[in-house]
């Protein structure tokens, strides 16, 4: 055989857009590696191998890939639960509970007894079904409590619960949930969220005064904020992330409403956790929880001397989140009602993508495969 020995140390070929051709045959073929073909390479073909050799002093040594592992953070938060309604006599709901909250991603700052899960190695070829929970319904009911927020799933790696409803009118406690919801005015009983790892619970109503207050809504972060003799409860604060690489609040806690409010008398009506949750309004249905975020709904109030049941404002819709290094990616199958949003933040060489209901009151369904 011929050789041409090029005399340069280094051959340009910048100007080449296809490939180097090198040898390639079995490892009985391959030539005995000594000192002089140091740094000769070749393609080993025998059947389940097909990797490039370079010869070196201790002989052939196969070129090792260093690939970059299929890591995945998740953050599962549940559809928030409704606020509890308004009755005829003026009295007013409490806040909805906001959606649990489930995360493999260490949070901007953890809350109380809060369990971070672990992150997940995958391998290309793995499919996982995910579930998206709506947010629950409010209820134009003397006697019916707002409803829940429905679960968000990540296969089984993580399961967030929907947020308790809140009570609704006098002396009603809210339903537990991913975080509870409030509790209507006369009582100082307040209702336990599923867990503290999911959220917190719901505050409680105050007993009496000119305008007691019904409990806001527990939140991912912190528990709904007792009512008091003048105002409804704040819901609770969300939690918050940077899964995204932008500090965001998710899962606020409902407000809670006031007794007989006179017209445009805000101050006294309980406002959302930040996070989603929302306001408790003035002779209105309540504000609903933000789709997307898994906040609580907002309490209805009634004024003073008005009839009539008011509903509390619907939970808002929750969200899945995956984060994971951007040399991957992922195809969709049996799509049922889920948006799906990517993004790749500059710099941090990571694929977001956010899992959303299409529509916020209904639970959509999508198997992903990397």
């Amino acid at each position: 055989m011929a050789f041409t020995k090029v005399s340069t140390g280094v051959v340009d070929m910048s100007g080449n857009t296809g490939g180097l051709v090198i040898a390639k045959g079995t490892t009985v073929q391959q030539p005995t590696c000594d000192a002089s073909i140091l740094g000769s390479i070749r393609e080993n073909t025998d059947s389940g191998v097909n990797n490039v050799q370079v010869c070196t002093s201790t002989g052939w040594q196969f070129l090792k890939e260093d690939s970059v592992p299929l890591t995945i953070d998740y953050l599962v938060v549940a559809g928030g639960g409704a606020g509890g309604g308004s009755q005829p006599g003026n009295f007013a709901g409490s806040g909805g509970g906001a959606g649990g909250v489930r995360t493999s991603f260490t949070p901007v700052s953890t809350p109380a007894n809060y369990t971070i899960l672990s992150t997940i190695t995958s391998s290309t070829g793995t499919s996982y079904n995910i579930t998206v929970g709506a947010g629950g319904a409010g209820v134009a009911s003397a006697v019916t409590k707002g409803g829940s927020g429905a679960n968000s799933i990540f296969d089984t790696i993580a399961t967030a619960t929907g947020g308790g409803g809140g009570g609704v009118g006098q002396n009603d406690n809210g339903l537990t949930g991913g975080s509870a919801g409030g509790t209507a005015p006369v009582t100082s009983t307040r209702t336990n969220s599923v867990g503290p790892t999911q959220g917190f619970r719901g505050g409680g109503g105050a007993t009496g005064g000119a305008n007691y207050g019904s409990g806001g809504g527990g939140g991912g972060g912190a528990q709904g904020v007792q009512g008091t003799n003048s105002k409804g409860g704040n819901g609770g604060v969300g939690f918050q992330t940077a899964i995204t690489g932008t500090a965001t609040y998710y899962a606020g806690g409902g407000g809670g409403g006031s007794y007989k409010p006179p017209a445009g008398a805000t101050s006294e009506m309980g406002l959302g956790g930040l996070g989603g949750g929302g306001d408790a309004l003035v002779r209105s249905v309540g504000e609903p929880g933000t789709n997307g975020l898994g906040g609580g709904g907002g309490a209805a109030t009634n004024g003073d001397g008005e009839g009539g049941n008011r509903a509390g404002g619907n939970g808002g819709s929750g969200v899945v989140i995956l984060r994971y290094p951007s040399a991957y990616a992922l195809t969709e199958s049996n799509n049922s009602g889920i948006t799906r949003n990517t993004s790749t933040p500059a710099g941090l060489g990571i694929t977001i993508d956010i899992f959303t209901c299409t529509s916020a009151s209904t639970t959509g369904t999508v198997t992903i495969t990397f």
